[in-house]
């Protein structure tokens, strides 16, 4: 029933032995071959929590300006994905329609899981194409529903292109879909990656949310930001409704241990100090990034605004040959077939600037290498 995810079979084990990684998308700082585990995570040791009587779910509602009731706390973003799309195809459990077929609507180039779940519970899966740009384009979702749709599915940003769509965009997406009575999820782990000067003031971690849009579910997490991964703890804001069939099906999986709670909850009562030292992270890499690709002339892409990843084709070099010679030398690629895409790789800066110049400068020299040429 439940299929292969090959992208997390493959990346499993690889980031915490790899000398160079350049396939995290975490912003935890330091590479995993230099961490120990610790009973208390290093960003949140020394800081107090908060005062009793505050809970995660409002602390979260907080930030997406919704009530507590709209909020579902999560063991990670992958959690609450999994939880959005069984609650979204299930939207008829008493079976009375159980013989339909229904169908889940996802982005190309997209995450693997993203169209793997669906398929677990027994839905056929559509696509839809990005722009060339990776933009996400509302009128391509409105050609490809069908009255069977019950899910669409996009990123944002946009993984593997780091490409940030804006709520205006979401909305038009969502009304779309609310015309087939199909739900949009937008999995918003990549949101808060902004710079200072692009942060929203009433956007959930700065970022851009479409929390509240009508039809809408929305999930993120403390992983990818806040590179606190160790927690596992995530979340889906959407109607109190949608949220309490989602909890519903919750019973019939682990759930979010109280320790990983209580240090989310102080992650939350900090969390404008721990935001503003993960964005000089995030500026400090996105530069790298940019300004490694702008002076290759043997790799075509873009690095987006405030990104740290960016999916790029190499031009002169066989992209499954380059990743090989990459783990050979130590370094950590993530290979384009994962993302719908053979000739591209996703590029990643999640680590310490020091680690990630050191990272590209190994890639230059393998984009170098006199035995790089394409097969």
């Amino acid at each position: 029933m439940f299929p292969h995810i090959d992208y997390l079979e493959w990346l499993q084990g690889r980031p915490g032995v790899a000398m160079y990684d350049l396939g995290s998308t975490g912003l935890r700082g330091v590479t995993e071959t230099q961490e120990r585990p610790t009973t208390v995570p290093p960003l949140l040791e020394g800081r107090s929590d908060p005062p009793i009587g505050a809970t995660l779910e409002m602390q979260i509602a907080g930030q997406y300006g919704v009530d507590p009731e709209c909020v579902l706390v999560t063991a990670g973003a992958s959690h609450a994905n999994f939880l959005a799309t069984a609650a979204a195809l299930d939207a008829d459990p008493a079976g009375e329609h159980e013989d339909e077929r229904l169908r889940a609507l996802v982005e190309k180039p997209g995450y693997e899981p993203h169209r793997r779940t669906p398929a677990a519970f027994g839905a056929a899966v559509d696509r839809f194409l990005r722009a060339d740009d990776f933009r996400l384009l509302p009128e391509r979702i409105e050609k490809a529903l069908t009255p069977d749709t019950r899910l669409v599915t996009v990123t944002n940003r946009h993984n593997p292109s780091g490409r940030l769509a804006e709520r205006e965009t979401l909305a038009d997406v969502a009304a779309h879909a609310g015309d087939y009575d199909a739900r949009l999820l937008v999995d918003e782990v990549y949101a808060p990656f902004v710079t200072d000067g692009q942060r929203r003031e009433d956007g959930a971690l700065g970022g851009p949310t479409a929390a509240g849009i009508e039809n809408t579910v929305v999930t993120g997490s403390l992983t990818k930001f806040l590179g606190l991964g160790d927690l596992r703890i995530g979340w889906l804001v959407a109607d109190a409704d949608f949220v309490k069939r989602a909890r519903e099906v919750s019973h019939h999986v682990p759930g979010v241990a109280d320790v990983s709670r209580a240090y989310a909850m102080r992650a939350f009562h900090h969390i404008d100090d721990l935001l503003a030292d993960q964005r000089a992270l995030l500026a400090e890499n996105s530069a790298l990034l940019a300004e490694f690709v702008t002076e290759r002339d043997d790799i075509e892409g873009f690095v987006a605004d405030g990104s740290t990843f960016a999916f790029l084709e190499p031009t002169d070099v066989d992209t499954d040959n380059l990743v090989e010679r990459a783990w050979e030398n130590g370094l950590l690629l993530v290979p384009g077939r994962f993302f719908d895409d053979d000739a591209r790789l996703r590029v990643s800066l999640g680590r310490a600037p020091t680690d990630m110049d050191a990272a590209l400068r190994t890639l230059a020299g393998l984009l170098d290498a006199p035995d790089s040429s394409k097969s």
